[in-house]
C-alpha cells in the first residue's frame, strides 16, 4: 500500500487506469459545480462509473492502496469545505439511472401490488414521473425531494409523512471494499429518522426495488401537484441549499427553535438562514462553505443557549 499522501495524481490516474481503463477522471473537481448549495473547494478527482463491476473494481483498488475516496449522488444534501477534499469523489453515471417496473401495471387492478426497479443515480423527481404515468400509489411524498435515489436510501429520506422505510422492498449494494455484492431487505436496512445501516456498515446502493400498488392516475397525479405546491410556497426553493438544514430533535421543530432565537433572516456573507422558513440555510449568492458552517455554527449555539436543545446538521459536512 502506497501513501495516499504520496500519491501523485498522475500514479494515481495509472493505478485507475489499470483497473479501469476508460475510466473518465476529472481533476481538482469544484465540488460546487456537484452539490446542490453551490459553494465548497475542490476534490482531488471526480470519477464516474459507469457499471457495477467497474465500481467494485475501483472500490477495490482504492481500499488497497489506501485512496481516500467517497460516494456521492446528486450532492442535494453535502457540503464540501471551501478546504476541499484530498480524495476521490466517486459518482454513479447515468447508466445506473434506469427505473422498471417487474408488472405490467396496465393489467393490475386497483390496490394490486406492483415492483419498481430503480438504479441508484435516477433522480426521484424522474421515477415520480414514470411511477405516475403508470397509476402506482405510495411514492407521492417522495415526487419533490431534490435527490437521486441512493441518497435517499441511504438516509431513509421522507416528507410530509412518507418515507423510504415504507415502499423499499429490498436494497442491493457493494461492499465498501468492493469485494461483495449483497441484498439487504427493509428489514436489514435498519431504516430510522435519517437513517439506514448504509451509515454504518459503508455499503453502496447500487439499485432497490420499491413496492408500490395500483391507483387511480386522477388521484396520484393530484397529490403530487399539491405536495409540490406546498414545498414552492413553504420551503426557498429558488435559492441553492441542501434542503432542511437540521434533524429534527425529538419533541421540537428545528426552524421554529432557529425562528424562536431570533435568527429568521440572519445572515453570514452570502449565507442566510431563510425568511420563508428558518429551517433552511441558503445561498443567497457568492457564500463560501465557510459562510455556511458559520451560519450553521451560530445557529446551534443560539438555540442550545436558549433553549437547551442540541441541533444536529442533517447536511453531510465533507473535508
Amino acid at each position: 500500500m502506497e501513501d495516499m499522501n504520496l500519491l501523485s495524481m498522475t500514479r494515481i490516474k495509472e493505478l485507475i487506469h489499470k483497473v479501469s481503463p476508460e475510466a473518465f477522471i476529472i481533476e481538482n473537481a469544484p465540488m460546487s459545480k456537484y452539490t446542490s448549495f453551490k459553494a465548497g473547494g475542490s476534490a482531488r478527482a471526480l470519477i464516474e462509473v459507469k457499471s457495477t463491476e467497474e465500481l467494485k473494481s475501483l472500490l477495490q483498488l482504492f481500499s488497497e492502496e489506501g485512496i481516500n475516496h467517497m460516494m456521492l449522488g446528486n450532492g442535494s444534501n453535502t457540503l464540501f469545505k471551501d478546504s476541499g477534499y484530498d480524495g476521490i469523489v466517486i459518482k454513479l453515471s447515468k447508466e445506473f439511472s434506469y427505473v422498471k417496473l417487474e408488472d405490467n401495471a396496465t393489467e393490475l387492478n386497483m390496490g394490486e401490488s406492483c415492483r419498481v426497479i430503480a438504479g441508484s443515480a435516477a433522480l426521484l423527481s424522474v421515477m415520480a414521473k414514470t411511477i405516475l404515468e403508470n397509476s402506482l400509489t405510495g411514492f407521492e411524498f417522495a415526487s419533490g425531494i431534490p435527490g437521486s435515489f441512493g441518497g435517499a436510501l441511504f438516509m431513509n429520506a421522507g416528507a410530509y409523512g412518507g418515507e423510504m422505510k415504507q415502499i423499499v422492498k429490498w436494497v442491493k449494494a457493494v461492499s465498501p471494499d468492493g469485494r461483495e455484492e449483497k441484498i439487504f431487505s427493509n428489514e436489514e436496512m435498519d431504516f430510522g429518522y435519517r437513517h439506514s445501516i448504509l451509515e454504518e456498515n459503508g455499503y453502496i446502493a447500487v439499485e432497490a426495488c420499491l413496492e408500490l400498488k395500483k391507483g387511480r392516475y386522477e388521484d396520484i397525479s393530484a397529490q403530487m401537484k399539491e405536495l409540490a405546491q406546498k414545498r414552492n410556497s413553504k420551503q426557498p426553493v429558488n435559492y441553492p441549499s441542501a434542503g432542511s438544514t437540521f434533524k429534527r430533535p425529538e419533541g421540537y421543530f428545528a426552524g421554529k427553535l432557529v425562528e424562536d432565537a431570533g435568527l429568521k433572516g440572519v445572515s453570514v456573507g452570502g449565507a442566510e438562514v431563510s425568511t420563508l422558513h428558518s429551517g433552511f440555510i441558503i445561498n443567497k449568492g457568492g457564500a463560501t462553505a465557510t459562510d455556511i458552517l458559520e451560519l450553521i455554527a451560530l445557529c446551534q449555539n443560539r438555540v442550545y443557549d436558549q433553549f437547551g436543545v442540541e441541533l444536529k446538521p442533517e447536511v453531510r459536512i465533507i473535508g
